[in-house]
């Protein structure tokens, strides 16, 4: 397990060096001038090299990639100044030379270009809000995908089968896009006075008297959004996985003991059937990050997603970056613990 273990961290390092290389290259071909962006068309030349001075554009582009691997890199080699080590936060290991050190720290994700604040700080105040959008919304669609899942598979070819295989396939069929966009004019707009929720808000409001307030009803429209899709694989899958496991001999032999249906569903074939939905589980979950994107920004949730549209829009490609290596990181991680719990939970799966 151990040498598995080792094998999918290196895979995932590769993984996320891949990532830093396309993302950094890409938003450094674009004909996008940031210093033009941040002090306006009418700048003069003084200041726009001022500018890009202080971000390090003013250097040819892989003199930049290796300042930025730097950066990113949990050891790096920093100037041995107050000033660096605010900057970087870094643990100091040994000196390299007289102004040099290799010191230890968080990846550095840069500074904004249009506030000047750290990327990773500002991060920080909205990724805690597209987590508990995504959370939510997987536990949405797992609590109900797999109930309609087990019901449909029980029920098979009766009106109930037929109708959750009828849902499940207009979940997929809709992008998250238009489905939220659907379901703000329904019940935030034309039904609001039944439903009592809005078009647009975000996790936290502020309150006159109160201040800043969480407004849980703000929540359930994203998440409902964003967790159909999700939903209707699950149905599927927990479908399809029970019906194999119905029909497996041990299911046979708790009937002919005189077992209850509740306890040969829930306790023997369910149990043997969720294999397949973890793994869809942890896969959409990392998903649902990424696809958080156009929902938060319809249902304006100030999240990770909303944030990136609004820094894309400004040309902010610091902000934009740092939140594409999140979602990636997010992936990475997500991907080997599904690996590790696929391989914990059935013991038939080789570690290779």
């Amino acid at each position: 397990m151990i040498s598995y273990l080792i094998r999918k961290l290196f895979y995932g390092l590769a993984v996320m060096l891949g990532v830093v290389l396309v993302v950094f290259f890409l938003f450094n071909i674009l004909p996008v001038d940031p210093a033009r962006m941040t002090q306006g068309q009418r700048a003069d030349v003084q200041s726009l090299q001022a500018v890009r001075k202080e971000f390090g554009l003013d250097k040819p582009k892989p003199v930049q990639f290796l300042y930025y691997i730097n950066d990113l890199s949990p050891i790096g080699i920093h100037l041995n100044t107050t000033e660096e080590q605010q900057r970087y936060h870094y643990i100091k290991l040994f000196a390299v030379s007289d102004a040099k050190v290799l010191g230890l720290k968080w990846p550095y994700l840069r500074r904004s270009y249009q506030t000047r604040k750290d990327v990773a700080s500002l991060l920080l105040e909205v990724i805690p809000n597209t987590m508990v959008l995504a959370t939510t919304a997987m536990i949405f669609a797992i609590v109900i995908g797999v109930f309609l899942g087990v019901l449909s598979a029980v029920h098979k070819d009766t009106w109930i089968d037929k109708l959750a295989i009828g849902f499940s396939t207009l979940g997929i069929s809709a992008p998250a896009f238009f489905a939220g966009i659907i379901i703000a004019w329904i019940f935030g707009f034309e039904l609001s006075k039944y439903t009592g929720l809005n078009m647009s808000g975000s996790l936290y409001s502020y309150d006159p008297f109160r201040g800043e307030v969480m407004t849980l009803k703000n929540l359930v429209l994203p998440m409902i959004t964003l967790g159909l899709r999700p939903l209707a694989i699950i149905v599927q899958l927990t479908r399809n996985a029970m019906l194999d496991v119905l029909g497996q001999d041990y299911i046979r032999t708790a009937k002919a003991k005189g077992l209850s249906n509740n306890t040969i569903i829930y306790k023997h074939a369910l149990k043997n059937a969720l294999n397949p939905v973890i793994t869809a589980i942890a896969n959409w979950f990392a998903s649902l990050l990424a696809g958080s994107f156009f929902v938060e920004y319809i249902f304006g949730y100030n999240g990770l997603g909303k944030a990136t549209v609004d820094a894309l829009e400004m040309s902010d490609f610091p902000v934009v970056m740092g939140s594409i290596l999140f979602i990636a990181f997010i992936f990475v991680v997500i991907s080997i613990l599904v690996d590790i719990i696929y391989v914990w939970i059935d013991p038939r799966v080789k570690l290779s």
